[in-house]
């Protein structure tokens, strides 16, 4: 059997510059559960564990969360599986507090967000890694998968019905027509998870292409189907911002900056500038809380536009100490209600 490494989940105020770590560390183990299921001790029970850390990073500090997120997503060192994973899953979660799901209906859509491609992770990988399209067997693969990851999730003692069957049929098409209370479980699920993994396959980059920027990405899941008035793009746009924290923006003024911290304003975040119109890098991050009006974000920038060396613990900190301290921001107060979602 393979032992997987489970840090202390609780941490202590004072501890940001180790969140960092903590994300990594969860991306490793989750990876070794994903490469090696059949191998893993009591996989249930090390998923469930995996789970609550997840919960227990995002609840510690939403904004701090999905910086590190959307960052390890942009530059991950770890099997592009497991970082896929672990974006549709904090996601699945942020989602879930932001549609109010019962607890056993989030408990099962954050776990088979964990695992909806556990019968493919080494094809997953070596896609991610390959410039060439997808061979006729690898697309007999990647079409057969859902079955494939519900059956060894069967295999390994998950008994969860609604886990199971949202796994199964994660890639169905599900009417967005619907309003989501009146879908069943697994088709609310599932829509949920469908539109989650596809803006999380956007914003990662592979081989074959570049990431594309969050918010270009929101629009290209939301594009028609605002129209329509999905209810679960509408939802992920309220939760996380079209330009979420960790990601990169353009400013009028010419800077490039990356967002920190979202605000009580829906999409004018805190941002940090990075780099000046010349593209010099500023002696220290300039902070704007673009919520008061100047400078404004003009565009979203995809990761790889941007060459810039990044202390992840110093910026997290930075947008922290922002946000306790009001710096220039009448908008951001830090009661508990304020760092969770808006």
């Amino acid at each position: 059997h393979m032992a997987i490494p489970l840090p202390a989940a609780k941490q202590h105020e004072g501890e940001y510059e180790d969140l960092l770590s903590l994300w990594s560390d969860l991306e490793t183990a989750l990876s070794l559960l994903l490469s090696k299921p059949l191998l893993i001790h009591d996989f249930p029970g090390k998923l469930r564990q995996l789970d609550v850390w997840l919960q227990d990073l995002v609840a510690h500090d939403n904004d701090a969360a999905l910086y590190l997120m959307f960052q390890l997503a942009a530059t991950s060192t770890a099997s592009y599986s497991a970082s896929h994973a672990l974006v549709c899953a904090t996601l699945c979660h942020i989602l879930a507090q932001e549609l109010k799901l019962p607890a056993a209906e989030r408990d099962s859509l954050v776990r088979a967000a964990l695992t909806m491609n556990i019968g493919m992770t080494a094809l997953q990988d070596q896609l991610a890694q390959q410039r060439e399209k997808p061979t006729p067997q690898q697309q007999e693969a990647i079409q057969n998968h859902p079955l494939q990851s519900q059956a060894l999730l069967a295999r390994l003692f998950i008994t969860d019905p609604l886990w199971l069957d949202v796994v199964g049929q994660h890639h169905a098409h599900i009417s967005d027509r619907i309003p989501l209370e009146s879908q069943t479980p697994p088709d609310r699920l599932t829509r949920i998870l469908g539109t989650i993994d596809r803006y999380a396959a956007m914003i990662s980059p592979r081989k074959s292409r570049a990431g594309r920027s969050a918010t270009d990405s929101v629009r290209a899941i939301v594009g028609q189907e605002v129209e329509q008035n999905d209810e679960v793009s509408y939802a992920l746009v309220r939760a996380i911002g079209l330009c979420p924290p960790g990601t990169f923006v353009k400013l009028d003024n010419g800077d490039t900056a990356i967002v920190l911290r979202r605000s009580e304003k829906a999409n004018h975040p805190l941002v940090a500038s990075l780099l000046d119109r010349a593209g010099n890098h500023q002696a220290k991050p300039l902070l704007h809380p673009t919520a008061q009006g100047r400078p404004r974000i003009q565009s979203a920038l995809a990761r790889s536009a941007v060459t810039v060396e990044l202390n992840h613990r110093t910026m997290v900190r930075l947008g922290l100490y922002a946000a306790q301290h009001n710096v220039g921001m009448h908008s951001l107060v830090t009661t508990p209600a304020t760092l969770g979602l808006h």
